[in-house]
């Protein structure tokens, strides 16, 4: 049987164009069934732009509200009982889809997720991990990149477990490196926030290598890097912008330096490669480790790539039960937890 996956059809900046187009890619090369969520009548007709899209698994399931990027999170979940979001999440409590995907309003879709799915016992806060390439040819994580704009250190303590395990499942790690992300490698570096999280990361029976700098995020040297959401978000929005300066000079540059066709040629090829190694678009989307469910959230400006590669990662995280490894794997590590309201991202 295909995994079901339930998506946000008017989450995007765009919507719904790339996510049906995006759908309709990951329903051709992967084994997934994908529910559109959305309006019914904005849905239909992009979809039946494409003519061939009815011969695959695909399903609209109609949902009247939209949660827009401008709404506070919390208002609008408690308000939009019918957005696209809560009728999504609610299709995965009710079995009815193994995960959940968005391009919407980062918060809102925390928030709804805390609400509709909750949270995994011993998890107060869920995280967010994104994935980016490094320079010798591996990935990495980084989490939290924006569910939690304010963290206690034994937040930071479940994110390293969290990220821990999900790092081993989806890319075959037995033992990933965890840094601490600070503003120097020694233990007395960094913030109340920092100094505490080091000793209690450094309790834990994982792989830990002590704290890392920013410059550490892209070498290669460290497989999981935990920070609160506030810096994990700075830092992820600042690596993007960089990519796209590098990108868009480097390309410059070709263009103004290269004359001979075979050097354009060859130049080119070179180039597409390191642009796809850059591009945020392979990875997918950022899961929201420590709901009970499925939950990925992408970017509003996802495009077709984005949406087909974040349903990829969705129905692997889902085939991989990698939930159960992290409740079972908090419990046996003894990660403390104390029960607060999450500071949710708007």
């Amino acid at each position: 049987m295909p995994s079901v996956i339930a998506l946000d059809a008017m989450g995007s900046d765009r919507a719904p164009k790339p996510e049906v187009e995006g759908a309709i890619q990951a329903a051709r090369h992967y084994d997934v069934r994908v529910l559109l969520v959305g309006h019914r009548e904005a849905v239909e007709p992009e979809l039946a732009r494409h003519p061939s899209a009815a011969a695959l698994n695909l399903e609209i399931v109609h949902a009247s509200e939209i949660i827009g990027m401008q709404d506070k999170a919390v208002q609008a979940v408690r308000a939009k009982r019918d957005s696209s979001m809560r009728v999504g999440l609610r299709l995965v409590r009710e079995g009815r889809a193994a995960g959940f995907i968005t391009a919407g309003n980062t918060g809102a879709a925390m928030a709804t997720a805390k609400m509709v799915l909750g949270g995994l016992p011993g998890v107060d806060r869920p995280a967010l991990a994104a994935v980016f390439p490094t320079a010798v040819g591996t990935t990495a994580i980084l989490l939290d990149v924006g569910a939690n704009v304010d963290c206690k250190p034994h937040n930071l303590e479940q994110f390293a477990v969290m990220g821990e395990i999900y790092f081993r499942s989806m890319f075959g790690t037995r033992r990933p490196r965890v840094g601490l992300l600070s503003i120097g490698e020694e233990e007395s570096k960094g913030n109340d926030l920092t100094r505490d999280a080091f000793h209690l990361l450094k309790k834990l029976p994982l792989n830990f290598v002590g704290n890392v700098e920013g410059r550490d995020l892209y070498n290669g040297t460290v497989d999981v890097i935990v920070a609160d959401g506030f810096v994990g978000n700075v830092a992820l929005k600042t690596s993007e912008g960089v990519a796209n300066l590098v990108r868009a000079t480097l390309k410059e540059s070709l263009k103004a330096t290269i004359t001979r066709q075979v050097g354009f040629l060859l130049s080119r090829s070179a180039y597409a490669d390191f642009k796809k190694r850059l591009d945020h678009t392979e990875y997918g989307g950022a899961p929201l480790l420590g709901v009970k469910g499925v939950c990925f959230i992408t970017h509003g400006s996802s495009n077709t790539n984005a949406i087909k590669n974040a349903i990829r990662v969705a129905a692997e995280f889902a085939e991989r039960n990698i939930n159960s490894k992290i409740e079972r794997e908090l419990a046996g590590a003894g990660v403390a937890t104390t029960r607060t309201e999450a500071v949710l991202s708007t």
